[in-house]
């Protein structure tokens, strides 16, 4: 007899449609049996029923023999639980086997497949895009209701077989996966560190360009140039007395195209290194998130070495080209912001949702960095950190420094909502998971903030007061969009519109104030039209006066002459 293999069972033709083990014993023994004997039945009834031969013991049974003689010990039901093929009625050798289909289940796989796809739908459902938030009292009861429906129509729909079954739970995950991916990609623009990443594999491993475009990845380009641009904003608007006044003791001008160089470069660094720093503490966790999942650390394309040394580079590079380059206030606030987002904000990610918070100081420091820039070019005094900004000058920039950090807040609050299970699932403490209701309020609070700040600037004349209301069509817009947030929750598109909002707000409000700085377009309408400055015409009062006062200085002169000449006339002996 022929043995033929159904995926790793072996089991002869002669158990096809064999329910019973008693019955699968019966028909081995009489297709095996050589003599068969008479033997009478407990029920009277006679019957020819096959007897295996005797033989010694100390005879060896051919192999033959024990492998026909072997009973069958499995019953059909094991078959069925263990979802192993059976063959059909009228199957022949090269033909596939039919599968159990949802009745020939038991009783418990068959709940647990209704449970599993009832799972499955309810998760489809909820990372649908516009799905109402699970917190609020009607989506609960709505959650109720379609949970009724989905298992009804789990039930009533369950596929026709348990390797269709299978199939179709994974189709489901696919697209729920696939509906999720597209919802967070309609909400963020692509991953700059990630298209670097998947740009540098298209070189050899060895080449200039994959090591530089590594390298690129780990700074965060997008997030190194913001830090920037916000640096170099307040160095631009830093109210000096003259359009290009001479700094003291100095020819060159009082803003110097030279310090800005060397702003720029070492504050670049500086982020470079901070965000190199990030990426090595948490390459674990960001393989569990899709938007850094494809860093390079991640990915093994450069070694923790090696991204250490870069970080270690980038940071003595920076705050020493700062500091000689710029002025050691500049310097220090460059090492402190290093120091604060990769020793404070990265770790308090995984600890408490006040890591928002810590990240937001730190992105008030650039502000603060570009104004103490300017400021050191114009000091009078040392330059300290006192005299740059704690004097009452210094104002403007700490305004500065207020607005990017009130910026942070609806920028991350609506980018982090889109991927906020994306973070629960890598364990970071952010407020879009941990309480989304305070999430959109925190969101909304500071956005108002902006309204103030700007009106601030034009007071403490840093820009004209039509920066007031040229900006505030572009506040107003950003407030609107917080308050759909806030109501919405961040569903039916309004995570999105904050999100974009907040993008396009920064360098609208930055444009218009560089714009309307305090002065600028009239001293450039008197350098072309040629009319003198108030500074000329103060210069010339002056002199007026000084003439005036020498002229009664020379009468008092001869005044007194003439009385002295007086004097020694008299007393001289006549």
């Amino acid at each position: 007899m022929s043995f033929r293999p159904t995926g790793n069972v072996f089991r002869s033709h002669a158990l096809d449609k064999i329910s019973c083990w008693r019955c699968s014993r019966q028909m081995m023994l009489i297709v095996t049996a050589p003599t068969p004997t008479s033997i009478i039945i407990p029920t009277g009834v006679p019957r020819q029923v096959p007897r295996a031969p005797v033989r010694p013991f100390s005879q060896v049974a051919p192999l033959r023999q024990v492998l026909q003689s072997t009973p069958a010990r499995l019953k059909a039901g094991y078959f069925i639980s263990n979802e192993l093929s059976i063959r059909a009625s009228g199957s022949v050798t090269g033909q596939h086997d039919a599968k159990p289909g949802p009745e020939d289940l038991l009783p418990h796989r068959r709940r647990r497949q209704r449970r599993q796809e009832k799972q499955q739908q309810d998760v489809t459902r909820d990372t649908a895009p516009g799905a109402p938030a699970s917190g609020t009292p009607w989506s609960r009861e709505g959650s109720r209701e379609g949970s009724r429906e989905a298992s009804a129509e789990a039930y009533m729909e369950r596929p026709a077989t348990a390797a269709s079954a299978t199939t179709t739970t994974a189709r489901r995950t696919t697209a729920a996966a696939a509906a999720a991916a597209a919802a967070t990609e309609d909400i963020l623009p692509a991953n700059a560190s990630s298209v670097l990443t998947t740009e540098s594999t298209r070189h050899p491993i060895s080449s200039l360009r994959r090591q530089l475009s590594l390298f690129l990845s780990l700074s965060k380009p997008r997030l190194t140039v913001l830090v920037v641009l916000t640096a170099m904003a307040p160095y631009a608007l830093y109210p000096v007395p003259d359009f290009i006044s001479p700094s003291i003791g100095l020819d060159t001008p009082s803003l110097s195209p030279l310090t800005l160089a060397f702003l720029t470069t070492g504050t670049a660094l500086c982020s470079a290194s901070a965000n190199t720093l990030n990426m090595l503490y948490e390459p674990a966790w960001d393989a569990m998130m899709s938007r850094t999942r494809n860093r390079p650390l991640v990915r093994g394309l450069i070694s923790q070495r090696r991204a250490l040394a870069f970080a270690v580079f980038a940071a003595l590079a920076g705050v020493g080209g700062l500091y000689f380059g710029v002025n050691p206030t500049v310097a220090f606030l460059g090492a402190a912001n290093i120091a604060l987002y990769a020793g404070v904000y990265t770790p308090l990610k995984r600890v408490s949702w006040l890591n928002t918070w810590a990240g937001a100081v730190v992105g008030g420091i650039p502000p603060l960095m570009g104004w103490a820039a300017a400021a050191g070019e114009y000091a009078t005094g040392d330059g300290s950190f006192r005299e740059l900004l704690l004097a009452p000058e210094a104002v403007g920039g700490w305004l500065f420094a207020a607005l990017l950090f009130a910026w942070q807040f609806p920028h991350f609050m609506a980018l982090s909502w889109s991927i906020r299970d994306e973070y629960k699932t890598a364990g970071h403490q952010m407020l879009c998971w941990v309480n989304p209701a305070r999430n959109a309020r925190v969101a909304l609070r500071y956005s108002l903030a902006f309204l103030p700040i700007c009106i601030g600037l034009c007071a403490t004349g840093v820009t004209e007061w039509s920066f007031a209301v040229t900006s505030l069509p572009v506040n107003v817009w950003l407030v609107y969009q917080a308050v759909k947030f806030y109501q919405h929750q961040g569903f039916k598109g309004s995570a999105r519109g904050l999100f974009w909002a907040s993008v396009w707000l920064l360098p609208a409000i930055m444009v218009l104030a560089l714009a309307q700085k305090k002065g600028m377009w009239g001293r450039i309408w008197r350098s072309v039209v040629g009319e003198p400055t108030t500074d000329d015409d103060d210069d010339d009062e002056e002199y007026d006066e000084g003439e005036e006062y020498d002229g009664d200085a020379a009468i008092d002169a001869r005044a007194i002459d003439t009385r002295l000449e007086a004097v020694v006339s008299r007393c001289e002996p006549s």
